[in-house]
């Protein structure tokens, strides 16, 4: 297939009608507002599926190729999308409905949370939640179908070391990639504890604020002014529609238990203090606004920490305590279980590139050789915590041509989808040959990497 340099990913692509004709269009006082440019046994694709497609395409990757040239790549990846779907129903390859509405909510509350809440996505829309779902449900279970598909294609490929090896000598050879340092590193991380004098602070300074609101002043506007939380604070605390199971178990606790326009009393959570206000709830999603105060730990305990680790790392490198003892021993951060090894969200490995490394950490590491033990470094925890953490060097890559001896399961991985390429291309070849299709004449001078016409 073709490929665009980068996947498109879609928003929400609503097909408002479906038409069977090819030279039907649709018309309102004689104008056509949409077309069907190609058909896949009884899937249409419409001109604005070609048109939304190439719009993101622009905004995503800049002036890249010629419009023509990009709308005919955009039209082949869609009927291969087509001919997946066609297939999946000649094959009767189905998806569960447990599936469906599991992506469904997935999906529905990444959008919403994107919009701020649901009235202001049915706004955007100009249509009612309930037919954006209904109209996401069709979309979504044609993708999983299309999806599970293109895996019976694949599925079972192996790739042997003899097949790697050829692949790296005879196609890789004029054109070996670079492959970008890789580092890896441990931590040990020290939260400062915090008095108890401090949470007592925060905890009357909330207390004020929700007074002032039970007295009449505007939640929002108090948020907005006082809020610590950077996600919300500037929505006026709202959180958007949200799925249970998404907070922190105190906070859902008293979510889904209020009443419209309730105020909570203050809930404590790792994250700080918060109170809460009642907006909707539809089902198993609920939004509320709430104003967070975290309770931060005082100078003192800051140095305190830092000193601490700073004593901590001298150990490890006079050789009195071993870095991954250190880890079990005093270290804060949930890592600990794995002996300090920091995980790249990214990929869910050990290794990160340059260019995903914090930006702190990266100016800390490239002053360090492997193995050194770093200073006391200030640190935000996955709860938007202070702390300090000092880091060990474990492993650094140089920039270097690929070869099999240092990345193996790199060049296994690149041999093993030009194999599943090749799998996909006899299939569409295959199943050209058997499916009807028939394609506008706006598009039949497009050159193809495979037989449609």
């Amino acid at each position: 297939m073709r490929k665009l340099g980068k996947t498109i990913t879609a928003s929400i692509i609503i097909v408002a009608s479906v038409v069977s004709n090819i030279d039907i269009k649709a018309q309102e006082n004689g104008n056509v507002l949409d077309e069907i440019v190609a058909v896949v046994g009884k899937n249409i694709i419409l001109h604005s599926n070609v048109q939304t497609q190439y719009l993101q395409y622009r905004m995503q990757n800049g002036i890249t190729g010629s419009e023509s040239e990009i709308k005919c790549s955009l039209l082949e990846n869609l009927l291969y999308e087509k001919l997946l779907l066609h297939t999946s129903d000649v094959d009767s390859i189905e998806v569960t409905k447990n599936d469906v509405e599991q992506t469904l909510d997935m999906r529905l509350r990444y959008y919403v949370n994107q919009f701020g809440s649901e009235d202001k996505m049915a706004e955007f829309y100009k249509k009612p939640l309930e037919k954006i779902k209904t109209e996401l449900r069709e979309m979504i279970r044609e993708q999983l179908l299309v999806e599970n598909t293109r895996s019976t294609i694949t599925s079972g490929t192996v790739i042997t070391p003899s097949e790697v090896n050829t692949f790296y000598k005879e196609t890789l050879q004029d054109s070996i990639p670079v492959i970008s340092p890789v580092i890896e590193y441990d931590q040990i991380v020290r939260t400062p504890i915090i008095s108890d004098e401090v949470k007592k602070s925060v905890h009357n300074r909330l207390n004020e604020l929700r007074t002032r609101i039970v007295n009449g002043e505007n939640f929002s506007t108090l948020a907005i002014l006082y809020s610590e939380d950077p996600g919300s604070a500037k929505a006026g605390g709202e959180l958007g529609l949200t799925k249970r199971g998404s907070w922190y178990p105190e906070f859902e606790a008293s979510a889904f238990t209020l009443e419209p326009g309730e105020i909570s009393e203050i809930i404590e959570t790792e994250a700080g203090y918060h109170i809460i206000q009642f907006i909707t709830r539809r089902g198993e999603f609920v939004n509320v606004r709430h104003i967070l105060l975290m309770v931060k730990p005082s100078t003192t305990a800051m140095v305190e920490a830092s000193s601490f680790l700073d004593s901590i790392a001298n150990l490890i490198k006079i050789d009195s305590m071993e870095f991954e003892e250190g880890v079990v021993r005093f270290s804060n951060d949930p890592n600990r279980i794995n002996l300090g090894k920091v995980v790249n969200p990214n990929t869910q490995t050990t290794t990160f590139s340059v260019e995903e490394l914090d930006q702190a950490v990266a100016f800390v590491i490239s002053k360090m050789e492997v193995g050194d033990i770093s200073s006391p470094i200030t640190h935000k925890t996955e709860d938007g915590l202070n702390a300090y953490r000092i880091i060990r060097l474990k492993s650094r890559s140089e920039p270097h041509k690929a070869n099999l001896t240092d990345d193996y399961n790199m060049v296994q991985k690149w041999a093993l989808q030009q194999k599943n390429d090749g799998k996909i291309k006899e299939w569409i070849k295959d199943r050209i040959s058997t499916t009807y299709i028939r394609i506008n004449k706006e598009y039949q001078g497009c050159q193809f990497d495979n037989r449609w016409l």
